[in-house]
C-alpha cells in the first residue's frame, strides 16, 4: 500500500492529424528532390547518348571511302561501262537500289570496285568560267571609227543570222558559222565583236586561245567542249576567240607532248565548229595577227571561211577615232586635222591612249582645259613608248 502524496502531470501533445500531416509533406519534399534529380538526371544521360552517337557518325564518315564522279558510256547488259575522270573505262556492276542509269548519265561509285550506287543530276556550273570573260557589252557601233567596211562585214555574218534567221531560210543558205579577224593589235577587232555582239543582245564569251592549252592531257579539249557547251546554254551568244593562232597554228608531223595536246584541242576546236551538235544561235569570231601561220583547217570553207582584215587606220580614220575619243574632254581651240597627221601609223587603241595621255598633262598643270599642245607631247611620248617615227608639229 502506497503512501504518501504525489503529483500526475499531463503533458499535451500535439494532436495525431497534424503529426501525420508534417511527415507526409516532408516525405512528399524528399520525393519531388529524388524525382527532380532523376529526371535530371535523365536527361543529361539522353543529352550524352545523342552526342555520343552523333560523334559516332562523325568517326563513321571519316571512316568511309568517298565515292568517285563517272560518267556512263554505255550499257552492257547487266553490267554499265564508266568512265573515270582521268579518261579510264571499266566495266562494273550496278547496286541494286540504284536507280536506272542511261548513257551520258553522271553517277557516283564506290572506289573499291566502283560498283554504281547513285545517280546523280547534271550540275548547270560550268569549270570553264573562270578561264573565259561573260558579259553582256554596251559598245555601240558609233564607238568605232574609220572600220565602214568591217562593221558591213561582220553585220552580214554575225548580226544577220541572229536577227533575222527566217531570211536565210526562205532564201535557201546556211549563214557562216563565223567569221576570222585578223590584222596589226590595237586595230579594233576586239570592238569590232563587242558592238555586234551588243546590236543583237547577245552574251559575249570571250576566250584567249593560250587559255585554252593546259598540261594535262586531254584538258584542253574539255575546256573547248564546256566552252560550246556554256555558249549554247547562254544563246543567242558569240564566242570571242582572242590569240588563235595559239591554237591554230599549222600541225607539224612531230613534235613534244605539249604540242601535241596543243593539237587535241585544236581538233576539239574543230569538231564543235564542223561537227554534228549545231551551233543553232552561237557565232564565233576569231581574232589573231598572224594569219600567216594559221592552219587551213580554220578557214576552209564551212568553218571561219570569212577573212576580213582590219587594217591601221587611214588619216580619215585617225581624224574620225580621234574625235570620238576627245568627243567627251573639256578642248581649248584646236586643230584636229594637225593632230590627226601627227599621228599618223597609230592604231585605234595608240590613238585613245595619246587622247588620255593628253588630259593628263593637263591635269599635270591643274588645269581643267585641254590644250592643243598637251596632244602633241602626249604624241610624242606614246610614239616612243612604241617605237614609231614621230614628227615634230610645233615649237
Amino acid at each position: 500500500m502506497l503512501r504518501g502524496k504525489f503529483t500526475i502531470k499531463f503533458i499535451k501533445l500535439p494532436p495525431l492529424e497534424n503529426a501525420m500531416t508534417s511527415k507526409d509533406d516532408e516525405v512528399k519534399k524528399i520525393v519531388y528532390g529524388y524525382s527532380t534529380e532523376h529526371d535530371y538526371l535523365e536527361e543529361e544521360n539522353r543529352v550524352l547518348k545523342e552526342t555520343v552517337s552523333s560523334l559516332e557518325q562523325e568517326l563513321s564518315k571519316y571512316r568511309k571511302t568517298p565515292l568517285i564522279s563517272c560518267e556512263v558510256k554505255e550499257m552492257i547488259e547487266d553490267k554499265v561501262l564508266v568512265r573515270l575522270p582521268n579518261g579510264n573505262e571499266f566495266l562494273v556492276d550496278i547496286a541494286d537500289d540504284c536507280e536506272k542509269v542511261l548513257s551520258g548519265d553522271t553517277v557516283l561509285a564506290e572506289q573499291k570496285n566502283l560498283t554504281v550506287v547513285k545517280k546523280i543530276s547534271k550540275t548547270k556550273r560550268f569549270d570553264v568560267e573562270k578561264f573565259v570573260i561573260i558579259e553582256k557589252p554596251n559598245t555601240q557601233w558609233t564607238d568605232i571609227g574609220g572600220l565602214r567596211d568591217q562593221e558591213q562585214e561582220i553585220k552580214e555574218v554575225i548580226e544577220l543570222p541572229l536577227l533575222k534567221p527566217k531570211l536565210f531560210t526562205k532564201v535557201g543558205i546556211n549563214p557562216p558559222k563565223g567569221i576570222l579577224l585578223h590584222g596589226h593589235p590595237g586595230t579594233g577587232k576586239t570592238l569590232l565583236a563587242k558592238a555586234v555582239a551588243a546590236s543583237t543582245n547577245s552574251t559575249f564569251i570571250e576566250v584567249v586561245g593560250s587559255e585554252l592549252v593546259q598540261k594535262f592531257i586531254g584538258e584542253g579539249a574539255k575546256l573547248v567542249k564546256e566552252i560550246f557547251e556554256l555558249a549554247r546554254e547562254k544563246a543567242p551568244s558569240i564566242i570571242f576567240i582572242d590569240e588563235l593562232d595559239a591554237i591554230a597554228a599549222t600541225r607539224m608531223d612531230v613534235g613534244t607532248s605539249g604540242e601535241r595536246e596543243v593539237q587535241r584541242t585544236f581538233m576539239q576546236l574543230l569538231a564543235e565548229i564542223d561537227g554534228f551538235k549545231p551551233l543553232d544561235n552561237v557565232k564565233i569570231i576569231g581574232c589573231t595577227n598572224r594569219i600567216d601561220i594559221l592552219d587551213p583547217a580554220i578557214t576552209r570553207p564551212g568553218r571561219l571561211d570569212r577573212l576580213t582584215e582590219v587594217p591601221l587606220p587611214s588619216e580619215e580614220a585617225i581624224k574620225e577615232i580621234f574625235k570620238i575619243h576627245a568627243s567627251t574632254m573639256s578642248l581649248c581651240k584646236i586643230d584636229a586635222d594637225k593632230i590627226a597627221k601627227a599621228m599618223n601609223g597609230f592604231s585605234g587603241a595608240q590613238i585613245k591612249a595619246a587622247v588620255t595621255e593628253a588630259g593628263y598633262f593637263a591635269i599635270r598643270e591643274n588645269r581643267t582645259k585641254v590644250k592643243e599642245e598637251d596632244f602633241y607631247h602626249a604624241i610624242e611620248k606614246v610614239a616612243e613608248k612604241e617605237d614609231i617615227e614621230y614628227k615634230e608639229m610645233f615649237g
